[in-house]
């Protein structure tokens, strides 16, 4: 199907009116459920947006798959049809007609933006890896899971930014969503325990004397040291932030503002941590509204962000 199917009206940027529909139902997901990422992508010119909105309400989806109260077998089912969602779209195969609208917009995004599709199948491969319930015995091995579930946002999400050196670029953008997951990883670490899922490589908890029952804990059981395991987990985030950030001269203003607004939420909320290690065991460590607005603007002002 050619990109002209799309369209309506007489100007090149006039959409159908299904396909309007579709951007608008990704945008309400996005405003509704990433709070942080809805601030940095309102920094962009309306196509990105719509396209970063796509992008996101797919992401959404495949992680709402993976955390769903589904069972297992559900789950795989339902990745699989994702899966087959991206193979329509690689085909050319997706209607303005359809009645998925996440598929609807993402096939119009991939009209205007050269969109990597196979970084989905990459972020799906994470989400099985969550399903089958994944621990990870070393380093390495959760740096994986953070590329394939989080930095495969950056190299889809680098896509629609444009860059001028589209090599390192995808490097950085690569680094800087694995800085953003391991600090997910940290902020989430007690919800995750409650869950059953712990992230953090038995390695490192064995060389802190930590337990994983102790994440559950808001006072750290005697002679598990979770306050030195948490700052040096959050230290090396920080290292992966110095790398990922050098993407930043690398994009155009507004793209450039975006990024430094989404990464400087998040580093912002590192910052925190590393000042308070066990604050992660009492809940999520967040930033109020205010304080997010503030990082926004301040990149769209030129200000450090992150």
């Amino acid at each position: 199907m050619s990109p002209q199917s799309y369209r309506s009206g007489t100007a090149a940027e006039a959409l159908a009116p299904q396909v309007a529909a579709a951007y608008q139902y990704c945008e309400a997901v996005t405003g509704s459920q990433a709070k942080n990422f809805s601030y940095g992508i309102r920094l962009l010119p309306l196509p990105k947006r719509r396209a970063m909105s796509a992008i996101y309400a797919l992401a959404r989806r495949i992680d709402d798959i993976g955390d769903g109260s589904w069972s297992d077998e559900r789950k795989f089912e339902e990745l699989g049809r994702t899966r087959a969602l991206l193979d329509e779209i690689r085909e050319g195969s997706v209607e303005p007609e359809d009645t998925d609208p996440v598929k609807v917009a993402l096939a119009h995004s991939c009209s205007l933006f050269p969109i990597p599709l196979d970084s989905f199948d990459e972020l799906i491969d994470g989400m099985e890896m969550d399903v089958r319930g994944t621990t990870y015995e070393t380093f390495d091995q959760l740096r994986h899971y953070c590329r394939c579930v989080a930095g495969t946002i950056g190299v889809l999400s680098l896509a629609v930014f444009g860059c001028t050196d589209p090599k390192r670029g995808a490097e950085y953008a690569d680094t800087l969503g694995l800085a953003l997951q391991l600090t997910n990883i940290l902020r989430d670490v007690r919800e995750d325990a409650g869950n059953g899922r712990i992230y953090l490589p038995a390695e490192d908890l064995a060389r802190y004397g930590c337990e994983p029952e102790g994440f559950g804990l808001a006072v750290p059981p005697p002679g598990q040291d979770f306050h030195g395991l948490i700052l040096f987990e959050a230290r090396r985030a920080q290292g992966y932030f110095d790398e990922g950030l050098r993407l930043l001269p690398m994009l155009d203003r507004r793209s450039r503002a975006c990024v430094g607004a989404m990464a400087g939420i998040y580093h912002r909320v590192l910052e925190r941590i590393v000042a308070e290690p066990e604050a992660v065991l009492s809940g999520r460590v967040s930033l109020p509204g205010w304080e997010k607005a503030y990082v926004a603007l301040s990149g769209l002002v030129g200000g450090r962000s992150a």
